[in-house]
């Protein structure tokens, strides 16, 4: 089915760390988002791991890619 007010709809968290990643950068991102995960010893696989079980964290980061990258 198709969601039209989903902007993230067909987009995978490995997608969207991976785009605010080659974006921002690590430093950069863990500065606008003040979590472990893109602070020490950053990794997408570590932030994919964390980012799943958090939501919270979760929400930040797709609303950073929303805010960044929407048109």
């Amino acid at each position: 089915m198709s969601q039209p007010n989903n902007p993230l709809h067909g987009i995978t968290l490995e997608t969207v760390v991976t785009r605010l990643v080659e974006y921002y950068g690590w430093d950069e991102l863990g500065d606008r988002i003040r979590i472990n995960c893109f602070i020490s010893d950053p990794s997408v696989k570590s932030s994919l791991k964390f980012l799943r079980k958090t939501p919270w964290a979760r929400d930040k980061v797709e609303a950073l890619f929303i805010d960044t990258f929407s048109e």
